[in-house]
């Protein structure tokens, strides 16, 4: 079961994803094809956040070595930043988290870099419409299937799927907590019941074909196993007695 938080702990979670929703934006912004590079961006993040008096999540978590996961194109989650130039017409996604006086957030985001094709630019408008189909499911009691089904219904309807191997979770005073798993498909009516003060993380990663993945050797970057693209949306949220709430909104 979820760990239940006060409306003043709460609180501390949303300043925390106002920074980082802030955060987000600037990086968005400042993807400049041919020029920006993965490198400069969680630069950037890490200087913004520590800015901000936060503290960057991801930063040598389980040994991760940067402060941002930057996943580009069949490249599905947990990418490292490296020094080579984002291109026109590539998708970035961008995830980080912070912490603000011990309270976590955590969002992802998949931008477009210059102009791109109608065909990634469709895949990114149906990952991002599928968060906002999984969080309108994301009321005090239902259930955790609830959420997944929406997910991979509305995905599945438009000819996408949604990655099994990797699922959205609670998060509080760390950044993974109960629920341990909060997964993008299953069937509604099962799983365990959503509670108020529950804060959840949403994250629908989307694929243009298979959903099956593959890690590198790296031991991080999860890629697409057919080579075609993917999107990641993430938002934290609050289960609250008037509906979901997101936390990390400027």
């Amino acid at each position: 079961m979820g760990l239940i938080k006060s409306p003043a702990e709460i609180e501390k979670m949303r300043e925390s994803g106002k920074i980082l929703a802030r955060v987000m934006r600037i990086l968005g912004e400042s993807i400049e094809p041919g020029k920006t590079t993965p490198m400069e961006l969680d630069q950037l993040a890490a200087k913004l956040i520590e800015g901000s008096g936060g503290i960057a999540s991801f930063k040598n978590y389980r040994g991760f070595p940067a402060s941002t996961c930057i996943s580009i194109n069949d490249s599905v989650v947990h990418g490292i930043p490296d020094e080579t130039p984002l291109k026109e017409g590539d998708i970035v996604s961008l995830d980080l988290g912070v912490i603000l006086d011990g309270w976590h957030s955590d969002s992802a985001w998949t931008f477009p870099v210059g102009q791109i094709s109608q065909d990634s630019q469709r895949l990114l408008n149906v990952s991002r419409e599928s968060l906002f189909q999984g969080i309108a499911k994301a009321k005090a009691g239902a259930r955790i299937g609830d959420i997944g089904a929406a997910v991979q219904k509305y995905v599945e309807s438009n000819g996408y799927s949604v990655v099994r191997d990797l699922v959205g979770h609670g998060i509080g005073q760390k950044l993974h907590e109960e629920p341990a798993a909060i997964p993008n498909f299953g069937r509604a009516g099962h799983g365990d019941i959503l509670r108020e003060g529950m804060t959840i993380c949403i994250e629908p990663m989307v694929n243009q074909g298979s959903w099956r993945v593959r890690t590198l050797k790296d031991g991080w970057t999860v890629k697409t196993a057919d080579g075609k693209l993917s999107a990641h949306f993430e938002h934290t949220i609050a289960i609250t007695k008037y509906g979901p709430e997101l936390l990390t909104l400027e």
